[in-house]
């Protein structure tokens, strides 16, 4: 499970103690909604379709049950990383080895090792904390490409007046997804694939490392800047976090009804609990992540 194993029960305990008013938010994207969903330019969007609806009893190709039952049914087909989601460990290597060493082999078909599934059955239930960098930088949202330092996220925690400590769950707001709503696709993408959000540093790294940070959740499609503007690699964290630190990413989260919460009240800790589904040998999970304030 990497990461998770700092949330051991102590860590559930003092997210239960943040709780002061009783508000709950719940974080997910909507899925199939009249906009699409927002993925990233290599996935499609869910799509839903109707098995069963009145329509069916009416032209007579669906029969009530016994008494007068009558019932609607539809399924989805998407990508598991399509929508608000979890990552599994084993989602993202480079070279011939993933997260614990184990061999990039054990992807093929399916994940034999460090699939979503161990995430799943454990669950992540902790103290959260938003650092609400949009709101920090007085902007609506951050611009594309624009790097978060790790100096910024020390003083957003500052300015809110929170001490971010070890074993915190930690939830970056940039309020990019929110362009995708309000703006469409096109906007979204205009300059292509191209996110916001914190890349690589060493001193970044280490203090994720040293604060034992067990779960990176954000308002964005990866979690980090698409691309790290001085050398142009892509994605670099979900190599450096995810393979070698097992930091566990929560991507796509949807934080702008907490953000205005914590804004008014200035509580910018909270409890975080979400629960992927258990997907044998899956590289991700859909989630709605839950806060309780």
């Amino acid at each position: 499970m990497g990461s998770l194993n700092y949330l051991i029960d102590k860590e559930v305990l003092r997210g239960l103690r943040s709780v002061k008013h009783g508000k709950v938010f719940t974080l997910s994207l909507p899925l199939c909604g009249p906009r699409g969903d927002p993925v990233t330019p290599d996935r499609t969007p869910s799509m839903k379709f109707m098995v069963r609806d009145k329509s069916d009893y009416v032209a007579g190709k669906a029969t009530p049950a016994i008494g007068g039952l009558e019932d609607a049914d539809d399924y989805i087909t998407m990508f598991v990383q399509g929508t608000t989601h979890v990552d599994a460990l084993a989602h993202p290597w480079y070279g011939e080895k993933l997260w614990n060493g184990y061999s990039a082999d054990t992807t093929i078909g399916g994940l034999e090792k460090a699939s979503i599934m161990p995430i799943g059955e454990h669950g992540i239930v902790g103290c959260g904390i938003l650092l609400d960098i949009a709101r920090f930088r007085k902007k609506e949202h951050l611009r594309p490409g624009e790097i978060i330092e790790l100096e910024d996220l020390k003083r957003c925690a500052e300015k809110e007046k929170i001490v971010i400590k070890k074993h915190d769950i930690l939830l970056i707001r940039t309020g990019w997804i929110k362009v995708f709503y309000e703006h469409g696709q096109k906007a979204f993408f205009e300059n292509g694939f191209n996110e916001p959000g914190i890349t690589y540093s060493k001193k970044l790294l280490e203090w994720f490392h040293q604060m034992e940070i067990p779960v990176l959740g954000t308002d964005t499609l990866a979690n980090e800047a698409t691309r790290d503007p001085r050398t142009q690699i892509e994605l670099p964290l979900h190599v450096l976090m995810i393979r070698n630190l097992g930091i566990i990413f929560n991507e796509m989260l949807w934080l702008e009804s907490l953000a205005e919460d914590c804004a008014r009240d200035k509580q910018y800790r909270f409890f975080y609990v979400a629960s992927p589904l258990k997907i044998c040998r899956g590289t991700g999970s859909p989630v709605n992540p839950i806060v309780m304030k």
